[in-house]
């Protein structure tokens, strides 16, 4: 296993760790623990490209970190009431929608076929990590961030409901294309 994958999988394993943090209400030392685990999602990619490192596994383990970080976030602080419940529910329904055109993709057209995330997509990410961050950061750390968390409510909502139509657009097209 390299370096990277090493990282990666550390990021993982520390989710469960995080998300009990903000749970219990520490929201102070679930920030910090957010923002280590976010800074080890840019090392690991750093270490892959610096180390030539780049293998099949990682390229599922840091994903697979990202969502479950990013997903079970979201379904945390809506089920504490810091962000709206339909947040999660139109997070966890796109990245259902992505999982399932995956599947349906490898089932089409076999294994192999690159997967490019849009631009739309990594926009969105971001911007769900940035409002899961500053979310913990209003709590833990009582800064004065209301009209931050409210904007990024509504760019997080907006993009993610973007991307997901983006991606179906995709798949529609190449179904199409396919026939």
């Amino acid at each position: 296993m390299t370096l990277p994958n090493i990282v990666s999988l550390v990021r993982l394993l520390a989710v469960p760790a995080v998300v009990w943090l903000v749970l219990k209400g520490h929201f102070a030392a679930g920030f910090w623990g957010f923002a280590a685990v976010a800074l080890t999602d840019a090392l690991d990619g750093i270490l892959a490209r610096t180390l030539k490192a780049h293998t099949a596994l990682g390229a599922m383990l840091d994903p697979l970190a990202d969502k479950a970080l990013l997903v079970s976030l979201y379904v945390t602080l809506g089920a504490l009431g810091l962000v709206p419940v339909w947040l999660p529910l139109l997070v966890v329904a796109r990245d259902v929608l992505l999982i399932g055109g995956v599947v349906v993709s490898h089932l089409m057209w076999g294994p192999g076929g690159e997967i490019r995330p849009l631009f739309v997509s990594k926009l969105n990410t971001t911007l769900q990590a940035v409002l899961v961050g500053v979310v913990l950061a209003r709590e833990g750390l009582a800064l004065p961030l209301d009209g931050v968390v409210a904007v990024g409510t509504l760019a997080v909502g907006a993009t993610t409901l973007v991307s997901g139509l983006w991606y179906v657009v995709r798949w529609v097209l190449e179904l199409e294309r396919e026939a």
